[in-house]
């Protein structure tokens, strides 16, 4: 690690959880002393021009509101974003940024879709995203990297860090599998050959709930704080960060402020991206399709916080042991976590992507069930569930909009219309690879789907008579 140099940690993507997760982190080291490290931050799209623009005014800081199972809040002013950084349509001070002999690491959360990849987790030349960053637009992380690296390139900067900060399973690994394809495709050999001998990507295993700031945040934290903040955020008080040290430029000295630096993030990964990941969007997705909008309303209904339950107890906990985790007690933990009353975070934000989350969290769980010969039937009612919403998606029925980053609108649509929707939805390869298409996965699906709208049905109407 550098003492001397003052050196950048780049991020791309100005959302909640960057600055609830890895800005608290760096801030943490910041109070402890270790000045070496600071964050710019900056995002691809313009949608979060308005964030960048306060966050401009109060030089970066702004206040973290965590909250525990228990109701505790404690706030804290993060100090580590030391520079942020405009959006353009050339994304100008992103590229400067990032092509900066200082920067060290660009680190990224673009959410699962951001990656553009298949079933077999490569990189989809079709989607038109990944077409028009391939004609030189940065729509995507793979163009705009590509387009930080060409000028880190020109000035000689040296080597640097990229490093992803996504829910993906083998996160680095992937994403960087996408980037080396995307540049082929591009015809680059020599950059191709750059990013393989000047770049890592460090698989990390990143972990806090963040849900979208609400409007009773800012009075709560100018109360409490005197801070009249123009960009405050909540979170939990649970934070985990696991990361395999493979840094090829420098790091900050992360391990003296929780973070885990470890040789192989996956026994972590894995537990976190079936047990919390995929039981959050199960949760979410029966919590709409009953009326309720809150992850903690749709916890502490019984029938539905049974279905997360059973879903990690018969058929993940068996995928995944051995493991080095107590399994058991971190799937109540988790569920003790989405019990929480005071995050109020929605079934929206957490319902979003789906259709990266089938492939990418759930279908792995499906098929290690039928490899060992067991029926997945609680894993099933995950599939089943998200079929449900979309359907209701279709029908213009859901209370708010859904929010995929590879949906297809109308070739949804076009599906929901056809004489038998969920056969199309069970063959759909995009969605459960090897399992698509075979008799036996497609009945337990209808067999599920069917048992879900009984249950739908006397869950609606207990509601109306509660009411």
């Amino acid at each position: 690690m550098d003492n001397q140099q003052q050196r950048v940690w780049m991020h791309i993507g100005a959302g909640s959880f960057h600055r609830a997760h890895q800005a608290w982190y760096l801030h943490r080291l910041l109070m402890q002393g270790d000045t070496r490290w600071s964050i710019a931050l900056g995002n691809i799209r313009n949608d979060a021009n308005a964030l960048l623009t306060a966050l401009e005014k109060q030089n970066g800081e702004y206040i973290l509101e965590t909250v525990s199972p228990a109701g505790e809040r404690k706030y804290e002013r993060v100090t580590s974003i030391k520079k942020v950084l405009p959006w353009d349509e050339q994304l100008s001070a992103l590229v400067a940024q990032g092509a900066a002999t200082e920067t060290g690491v660009i680190s990224f959360t673009v959410t699962e879709g951001g990656y553009y990849l298949d079933t077999e987790h490569k990189l989809d030349p079709k989607n038109p995203d990944i077409q028009a960053d391939l004609l030189g637009e940065a729509r995507t992380i793979y163009g705009t990297l590509d387009r930080i690296l060409r000028q880190r390139i020109k000035q000689k900067s040296g080597p640097v860090t990229l490093l992803n900060c996504d829910n993906l399973r083998h996160n680095g690994e992937r994403f960087r599998n996408g980037f080396l394809a995307f540049l082929a495709l591009k015809g680059d050999m020599a950059m191709l050959d750059w990013v393989k001998n000047f770049t890592s990507s460090p698989n990390t295993m990143v972990d806090r709930i963040t849900p979208r700031p609400t409007a009773d945040i800012a009075p709560r934290v100018e109360e409490k704080t005197g801070f009249k903040d123009l960009a405050p955020l909540m979170g939990e008080s649970f934070i985990q960060w696991v990361i395999e040290d493979d840094f090829i430029a420098g790091r900050p000295a992360l391990e003296e402020v929780g973070v885990e630096m470890v040789k192989s993030v996956l026994p972590w990964e894995e537990a976190k991206i079936r047990i919390l990941n995929a039981s959050h969007s199960c949760i979410a997705w029966a919590g709409t399709l009953i009326g309720l909008s809150y992850i903690h309303e749709s916890t502490q209904t019984q029938s539905i916080c049974e279905m997360a339950w059973e879903y990690v107890t018969q058929d993940v906990i068996p995928s995944l042991t051995p493991s080095p985790l107590d399994l058991d007690a971190y799937r109540d933990v988790v569920l003790d976590r989405f019990r929480n009353p005071y995050i109020l975070d929605t079934n929206q934000r957490v319902a979003a992507d789906g259709l990266s989350k089938i492939p990418g969290m759930i279908a792995p769980t499906l098929i290690e069930c039928y490899n060992r010969g067991q029926i997945p039937r609680a894993t099933a009612v995950l599939p089943a569930l998200f079929f449900l919403f979309m359907e209701r998606w279709h029908e213009g029925d859901l209370p708010y909009t859904y929010q995929d980053g590879i949906l297809d609108a109308n070739a949804m649509h076009a599906r929901f219309s056809a004489a038998d929707p969920l056969a199309e939805f069970a063959r759909d390869e995009a969605l459960f690879g090897p399992l698509a298409g075979k008799p036996n996965f497609e009945q337990l699906l209808r067999d599920t789907v069917q048992s879900l709208r009984t249950w739908i049905t006397l869950q609606t109407n207990e509601t109306v008579v509660s009411q």
